[in-house]
């Protein structure tokens, strides 16, 4: 097999993006093994848009959405497109903020006809869509000041001039855009009980990046800058339970199995007692008891440092979003591997997001996994 090249004048170089060096596409599939169906991303790089590949890793479909993604894009019951898109004027909030800011969502069509627009340019990192149509997201807003001084951990050398630390409000909206539900974490937790990773600026606490609704009413929370996951009773804005730094560590994308346990991705970054981080598949009881983990044989094999999804398949199987490199792959529940992609597209971000994470990247939120039936329309 040749390798890679690329022209520069009249010297060829070798290909000089080292995932680009490697095998793209699908790389593995066990069918005998493999749940099947088909597999939807959204490239954080690929203006807009959004595919929808079969199992032998074939585009099946692709959606042309007007705005980058923000975060994610997922298939609605109704067979639509459920879009969470980069809003182009989102709030200016600090300088990282770009990078997962999303905003301006959108429900298409498999035409890619929009059928539905909700904007909030305060919105930042994940989002649901509900069974009963609504949408569930997170927006930041300023920390009042007397819960921002009981701010704790983090490096405030690198507080910004203002003095402002961004918090979180869960919202709710409807069809018609309205607020059906809110809940401020200031009013809830204290942040003097949940401190910043030392490295981390405290320019946001604790940045939930991630939620979904359980079966009895809670609504999961990922918090990002203090590592850890809470279960809030909708009805009351009760906490009903949280599981910290001991068991996950810059987790994401928190959700319920059948049997009441907990499935995030467990990114691995500043984990307890380990100096050589790596990611793993999670799942753990609301009292901290893990049940069941995926980890790669070599351990460092496998590590999104950012973002990242895992999602319990009909036939017991798990899909594994390791974001940051674009790689999609479904294991058993004894951790074997049955099926992997790897995104082959790769681009830059836009300016000015570009100046500061570098490079050309095929990374992706998270990917969800669909049977046949759910996407009928085909």
């Amino acid at each position: 097999m040749t390798a890679m090249t690329l022209t520069r004048s009249t010297e060829t170089l070798p290909e000089q993006v080292t995932l680009r060096r490697r095998r793209l596409g699908l790389t593995a599939h066990d069918p005998a093994r493999s749940a099947g169906g088909f597999t939807l991303f959204a490239g954080q790089c690929a203006e807009g848009r959004v595919d929808l590949i079969d199992i032998e890793g074939r585009l099946a479909h692709r959606w042309q959405m007007p705005v980058r993604a923000g975060r994610d894009a997922v298939i609605l019951p109704n067979g639509n497109l459920g879009y969470n898109g980069s809003h182009a004027t989102s709030a200016a909030l600090y300088p990282a903020w770009d990078l997962w800011h999303g905003g301006d969502f959108y429900e298409a069509t498999p035409e890619g006809e929009i059928v539905w627009r909700h904007e909030d340019i305060h919105h930042h990192h994940d989002a649901q869509w509900l069974p009963n149509g609504n949408l569930l997201y997170t927006v930041a807003a300023p920390l009042p000041a007397d819960r921002a001084a009981r701010v704790t951990g983090g490096d405030p050398r690198k507080d910004g001039a203002d003095g402002v630390i961004q918090s979180d409000i869960v919202r709710e909206v409807n069809r018609k855009g309205e607020t059906v539900w809110e809940w401020r974490i200031w009013e809830h937790l204290d942040p003097a009980d949940f401190p910043v990773h030392a490295i981390f600026d405290r320019r946001h606490w604790p940045m939930i990046n991630g939620l979904s609704e359980t079966k009895d009413g809670l609504i999961l929370m990922s918090l990002r800058t203090t590592s850890g996951v809470i279960a809030v009773e909708k009805a009351t804005g009760k906490v009903a339970w949280h599981v910290g730094p001991e068991v996950v560590a810059q987790q994401h994308t928190p959700v319920e199995m059948e049997d009441g346990s907990i499935l995030v991705f467990d990114n691995g970054n500043l984990r307890r007692g380990s100096t050589s981080p790596f990611s793993r598949a999670l799942e753990f009881m609301p009292d901290g008891k893990v049940t069941w983990s995926y980890a790669d044989p070599m351990p460092a094999s496998f590590f999104s440092p950012y973002m990242g999804s895992c999602q319990r398949l009909w036939n017991g199987n798990t899909l594994i979003c390791e974001s940051a490199y674009g790689r999609l792959f479904e294991v058993t529940r004894a951790g074997e591997l049955v099926w992997e992609y790897v995104i082959p597209d790769f681009a830059e971000y836009p300016a000015p997001l570009n100046s500061f994470i570098l490079g050309s990247h095929n990374s992706c939120f998270r990917a969800h996994r669909y049977a046949k039936e759910q996407v009928s329309w085909l």
